[in-house]
């Protein structure tokens, strides 16, 4: 059993809008690389049920008695031409009588009942017929009876009849409550013989025989009114009395009464070659019945299915081993979903995807982004630390973009020193300034704004959005937890989200991109995290067409209304206030927007990166892990993907 194969599954089909319920159900459905899934026996099973249909008719019974009558027929001709002694008047009494045998087998066989035999050879087919009949009556009801009674005597037959007027007796005792545990105790005990599946008490018994009664009847309902009305015929010869089908008619009745809920009535078209008798046509009516059962379990549709539910038995007789090893490793992989603690079940009584289950397949995504990215390994740029850390006592010279204090003796020091060579030159130049290092400040505060507009859904970037953020997540929680990350999703309006309601969060189809809410909630979490590098990164496909209205409602226009942009606008340049560095990743290959938001990634002297679905990921935390240098190039840049927070990806 795979389990990351399964979480792995899992977890895409919960991100596409799924429950874990139902993505668990369809990676049972599919299976996995090594494993056969659901949908493959349900397969097997419709070709197996389909395979019977197509090789089998229903004539068998009636195919062989005609074969034994033709035979007897023959062989007494024979022996009317051979006879010399015979009265002529006699044999053509005889002949005129054969050649003037209705067509209709069973009324043929009906009319022979008082025929006096003149050849040994068709006495003995003769008295074949009836006893098949007999034996295929009983092998319908009692399998393997057929070939039990083969050359049975009288007392066979006469211990037969005992045990079906004892067994009806039973079943109407039974069905009045007036039966005991001591009457099937007797019972067994006396005709135990007849039933070799053993059954434990009553309503073992009853079950077996109804089950196979009701396919009984189920075949007889399949067969045309003409094979029907013959084989009832037919079955008053069984044995050579009519006591027989009495008692069956007797014990079917029982049966209905005390199983109403078998399938009386159902039938089935069967149009193959291959003839069955009574007996395995019951057989095969009660395969047919196994395998519909089959299905029905193993399409799980049903309300409370569980992979408990199949029966492996079933399966192994309908499909072989193979078969039943492969449920029975899907039963034990739900199971262990369910009891491993990657599944949990909320106050709602739906199953979760538990917060172990959320790590493993943030890992998973991880190792996805990590080939995706270069080998190279580095460290984030810590020269320009900011100057919220503490003072570590150093000076350097200062360079363009250094927001730390002046080291102010340092620099007039440096300027008295220079006018000394150069007693005409300014008293302070640039390159007198030094400036106070501070400790590296290596915590980040990071908001991920990801778009969640119904363009996303529609266009297929919600997955590719969802497994994002929690590769990011994951990254920062297991690899760098001194840094703080604020998960921000935008459509008509803007929302913080915990990890677990994104990757659950369903395809929302409100028409909105409220860029402007969103940066008013990450500029609120930059400056909850004063002593932190502000770090905005932005996944989106349109342009803002929605923004707060100082009453807070929301306010949508399309095409994106001017206010709306400016109020995007002046967010964004409060954020740049704070020293955020900025990435926008551009979603799609419309023009209009890509003017945009390199418009507004200048601004902030941002970049914009625009990369395909599947790298989308690689690109959200390389831009995290590197450094804002000029190898980026300013837009469009991946030049400083891989350099940043050293080895991210581990076990």
């Amino acid at each position: 059993m795979d389990i990351a194969e399964a979480l792995d599954a899992i977890g895409e089909d919960v991100m596409a809008g799924y429950s874990p319920e139902r993505a668990m159900r369809e990676f049972l459905r599919r299976g996995g690389r090594d494993q056969a899934g659901l949908d493959d026996l349900a397969r097997r099973v419709a070709e197996r049920r389909r395979d019977l249909l197509q090789r089998h008719n229903l004539d068998g019974t009636l195919q062989e008695v005609r074969e034994l009558l033709d035979h007897a027929l023959l062989e007494e001709r024979k022996q009317l031409a051979r006879d010399a002694m015979m009265d002529d008047g006699d044999r053509a009494f005889r002949e005129m009588q054969l050649d003037n045998l209705p067509p209709n087998t069973a009324a043929a066989v009906s009319e022979l009942s008082s025929y006096d035999w003149q050849s040994r050879e068709a006495r003995e087919d003769y008295e074949k017929i009836k006893d098949l009949l007999g034996r295929e009556l009983l092998d319908q009801r009692f399998a393997g009876m057929k070939q039990a009674l083969e050359n049975a005597t009288e007392a066979d037959r006469a211990a037969v009849n005992e045990m079906l007027g004892d067994l009806n007796e039973l079943l109407e005792k039974h069905q009045r409550g007036e039966d005991t545990d001591e009457d099937f105790a007797d019972f067994m005990q006396k005709h135990g013989d007849f039933f070799p599946e053993n059954p434990s008490n009553i309503d073992e018994l009853l079950d077996s025989l109804a089950q196979r009664a009701a396919a009984a009847q189920r075949m007889l309902n399949s067969m045309s009114p003409e094979q029907r009305q013959e084989l009832m015929e037919l079955s008053q010869q069984a044995f050579g009395s009519p006591q027989l089908m009495e008692q069956l008619a007797r014990m079917d009745a029982n049966l209905q009464a005390l199983r109403p809920g078998e399938d009386w009535g159902g039938s089935e078209q069967m149009s193959g070659e291959e003839g069955l008798g009574l007996g395995d046509g019951t057989g095969v009516f009660q395969d047919l019945a196994d395998l519909d059962t089959l299905a029905e379990q193993l399409s799980q549709s049903y309300g409370g299915a569980r992979m408990d539910d199949v029966d492996l038995d079933a399966l192994a007789r309908q499909l072989g081993d193979e078969a039943a090893v492969d449920a029975r490793t899907l039963q034990r992989l739900e199971q262990a979903l369910r009891d491993s603690g990657y599944m949990k079940r909320g106050t709602d009584g739906q199953y979760r995807l538990s917060p172990k289950a959320m790590r493993q397949l943030g890992k998973a995504l991880l190792r996805d982004v990590a080939q995706r990215m270069s080998g190279r390994q580095g460290q984030r740029e810590l020269q320009r630390a900011g100057a919220a850390g503490d003072l570590s006592g150093a000076t350097r010279e200062w360079a363009f973009g250094d927001t730390e204090p002046w080291h102010v003796p340092r620099t007039m020091l440096n300027g008295v020193l220079r006018r000394a060579g150069d007693p005409t030159g300014p008293r302070l130049s640039i390159d007198d300034v030094e400036v106070q290092e501070t400790e590296a400040r290596t915590q980040a505060a990071v908001a991920l704004l990801v778009d969640t507009s119904f363009s996303m859904a529609m266009d297929g970037r919600w997955v590719p959005m969802k497994r994002t953020a929690l590769a990011l997540h994951t990254l920062i929680r297991s690899r760098f937890r001194g840094d703080h990350l604020q998960l921000i999703g935008f459509g008509r309006h803007a929302e913080v989200m915990e990890i677990e309601q994104l990757t659950a969060l369903d395809a929302m189809w409100d028409k909105g991109t409220n860029l402007h809410h969103a940066l008013l909630l990450a500029n609120r979490h930059f400056r909850k995290h004063p002593n932190a590098q502000p770090v905005l990164l932005i996944v989106t496909d349109g342009e803002p067409t929605s923004h707060l209205e100082p009453d807070g409602e929301v306010y949508f226009s399309y095409p994106p209304h001017p206010l709306t942009v400016a109020y995007a606008v002046r967010e964004l340049d409060n954020a740049g206030r704070l020293g955020a560095q900025t990435t926008f990743f551009r979603l799609g290959e419309d023009p209009g927007l890509a003017r945009f938001i390199d418009q507004m990634a200048r601004r902030v002297d941002g970049r914009v990166v625009a990369p395909e679905l599947d790298d989308l990921g690689a690109a959200v935390v390389g831009s995290y892990l590197g450094s804002r240098g000029p190898s980026a190039g300013g837009y469009g840049g991946y030049g400083d993907w891989f350099g940043g927070r050293g080895f991210w990806v581990g076990d």
